[in-house]
Order: structure tokens, then sequence, then C-alpha cells
């Protein structure tokens, strides 16, 4: 029997832009469900024109809206509102990015959605959640994490003065867009079982908030003075057997020697006569040990230690750039990164199983791509559609060969 992917048959209504909807149901994308994007003609998800653009289209964006269909759609317009709600009736699942109410003032509030399908789910993504005093604050990626307690938690600088914000986007990725898969994976399958819809709120904050769960549990343990402060605690730069160290060319070593038997077959490959439990004395003897380290892994170049470390285990990886990790072994053997049939390199998802798609058709839809055949596919006549199509309510993309 050939195996299929784990969201084969589900559909689902994608009316979000920019980055946390869209990795949301990119994942679910991969995992073989049937994602359907609205976009506004002639604009399209905003992503798509975020430099550097690849052939006319935002990179960032075709990263995370390969295996999806592009519908462009007027939704501040009558007929426009009616598709949508046509397409949610048949649609298992809605996700939707916009600040709470603006849903609503559309006439797709969940009220609605439920009119069109009994049973729908709805998942909403916001960056402080559907209620509170913040419901309707705009914020970004950098506030979420500060409101979460994450920023203060990275070190300052030895001027007192906080670094620059993370590269990675991790309220947008993991506090909307893989909580949002998580709460869509669980009501699918209470769906099944009670047959009831939901609207799923998920709040950015309260993602990365949740991320917090062990830093919380140390500030109820040791109490507000007594906890270590930022760069003094275990695992963020307190300790001198986990950390980055410069080697002799300018590169970088991460060490993460936490265990004694790591910390020991470090001190071996190092040259250091020191005892697994004297690498991870208390402190007082942390800035002493660290000034060591440092001083002997700056001695030899990148590769060298590569070398050293290669058959021992003591978690001590090279920092990776990104243009080496396309080539590093372990990426190769697992193929994470292969050329769609665009031309175009892009990653697989992270799970490895008989569950995700195995769709050839990875790329990124233009805009309006699909929106003829998802139209057709909702009922509309060929009149009804060329219809909307005159009068701009729904846009197709002229290239893509549609008739």
């Amino acid at each position: 029997m050939p195996l299929t992917s784990a969201l084969d048959g589900i559909r689902v209504l994608d009316l979000t832009r920019l980055l946390p909807g869209p990795f949301a149901t990119l994942v679910l994308a991969d995992l073989g469900a049937d994602v359907m994007k609205i976009e506004q003609p002639g604009v399209g998800d905003y992503l798509r024109m975020v430099p550097p653009l690849v052939d006319g289209t935002g990179a960032r964006f075709r990263a995370v809206n390969r295996g999806k269909r592009s519908l462009a759609l007027d939704l501040s317009h009558p007929e426009g509102r009616a598709v949508a709600l046509r397409l949610a009736a048949r649609a298992d699942v809605v996700v939707e990015g916009f600040r709470p109410g603006v849903m609503e003032r559309l006439g797709l509030g969940f009220d609605s959605l439920q009119a069109a399908r009994k049973d729908i789910l709805l998942c909403s993504i916001s960056g402080y959640g559907q209620d509170g005093p913040f419901r309707e604050r705009a914020g970004h990626d950098i506030n979420y994490l500060a409101l979460s307690g994450l920023l203060a938690e990275i070190p300052a600088d030895s001027s007192g003065q906080h670094p620059a914000p993370l590269p990675v986007q991790v309220a947008d990725l993991v506090g909307g867009g893989l909580y949002a898969v998580v709460a869509i994976l669980a009501a699918i399958e209470q769906r099944r079982r009670d047959g009831a819809p939901r609207h799923l709120d998920i709040s950015m904050t309260e993602g990365v908030l949740a991320l917090m769960a062990s830093e919380m549990a140390e500030l109820l343990a040791f109490g507000a003075t007594s906890r270590p402060a930022a760069g003094d605690g275990l695992l963020s730069g307190g300790h001198a057997t986990y950390g980055v160290y410069r080697t002799a060319d300018d590169r970088f070593l991460s060490v993460g020697s936490l265990e004694p038997k790591f910390a020991g077959t470090l001190a071996a490959v190092l040259g250091f006569e020191a005892r697994a439990d004297e690498m991870l004395a208390g402190p007082e003897r942390q800035a002493e040990l660290r000034s060591l380290l440092s001083e002997r892994i700056a001695s030899r170049p990148l590769d060298a230690w590569k070398t050293a470390f290669a058959d021992v285990d003591a978690c001590v990886e090279p920092v990776l750039s990104l243009e080496e990790l396309v080539s590093h072994p372990q990426h190769v053997s697992r193929g994470v990164f292969r050329h769609d049939r665009d031309g175009a390199l892009s990653m697989d998802g992270p799970v490895h199983t008989p569950c995700t798609s195995s769709t050839e058709d990875r790329r990124s839809p233009k805009l309006g791509e699909h929106t003829v055949v998802l139209l057709e596919e909702a009922g509309y006549s060929d009149a009804e559609v060329e219809s909307l199509l005159r009068s701009g309510v729904a846009q197709r993309d002229e290239l893509s060969g549609e008739d």
C-alpha cells in the first residue's frame, strides 16, 4: 500500500502574510495539506518584495511559501468576502494573522466562518493574543522577546549595552508558527472525536514565554535576589565549558562540554592536565578556566580543532557560516537541502518520516497563479470566474498558463 502524507485531504485557507502564519502553513504543506494562499491583487504577500529578490520575488517569500497555491482576491470587496467564505466552506482550517478584530470587520470572523462550515477550525496568530489590554497593540519580534523575558536573559556587553537583536525571529517562527501548527494538529484530532468547531488563539509573546519554562523554574527555586544574573548562568556565559571561542584564524569553535565525561575529553584534547571535576569547578574558578580555554583554542586554526575533535565525544563543533551549511556532510547525508524544479535551493522540513509530503513541485507560487483553478474547484462557473476577474475582485497571474 503506497504511503501518503499525514495531512493528505486536509485543506487550509491561508489568509496570512510575512512570516509567522506563512511559516505555520509551510509546515502544514510539508505534511501534505493543500494550502490555498489568499493574497491581495496587485500586491500580494508583502514578503514577495522584500530583498534580496530572486527572479523578481523575495528570497524569503520563496522559502516559506513553497508548495502552496495562490489566489489573488480582494477581501475588502463584498464579492471577495463571499468567495473567501465559499472557500472556507471547503476548508478544514482557516489561518489568519491580522490584528484582533480585523477578521470581524472583514465579515470573516469565527461566527461567519462557522456559518460557512459548522466544524471549521480558525487559527488566529497575533502578537499578544485575542484579548487583554495589548490585543490591538502593534509589535515586532523584538518586542515579543522583550515582554517574554527572553531579551533580558541575553548578557549585556562590556559597556553595559545589549547586543544586536537576534538574527532569527524566534517569536514569529516558534512562538507563532510552530505553536500554531501544534494547536492545529491537536484541533484536527479533537474535531475527529467530537465534530466541534474551534477558534485557536495563538499569542507569539506567550509562545516565547513557554520557551522560558526552565528559566522561570530557576527563578522560583532561587528567588529574584539569588538567581544568577544574565551572563552568569550555566548556559548563558557563566561556565567556561559552555561557550564560543575564537580560533587562530579568526573562526569560532562552540564548546558544550557540561557533563564530566565530556569535560574530561575536552581537557585531554586541549592538552590540559586538569581532571573533569576541575574543569567543572565552581563559579570562583570559571573566569580562570575561560581564560585558559581562550588561550589554548586561539593557538590553532579551526580546521586543526575540527580534526582534533572529529573522532571524540566532547560536544565541540565548529561554528559554520551559512555558506558552509550546504556542503556539511551531516546535512548532505540527511538531504536537508535540495534544488527545486525551478533551480532554486530550498530546505526540506525537519520531519523525516513517511508523514511528510513527497511532491516534486516545491516552488513558491506566482501571485494569483492558481486563482482560476481554485475558483473552479469552489464551484464557480466559467462566466462567474470571468466576471470576478473583470471586476478586479480576483486576479490571475497572466504567465501561469491558466486559460
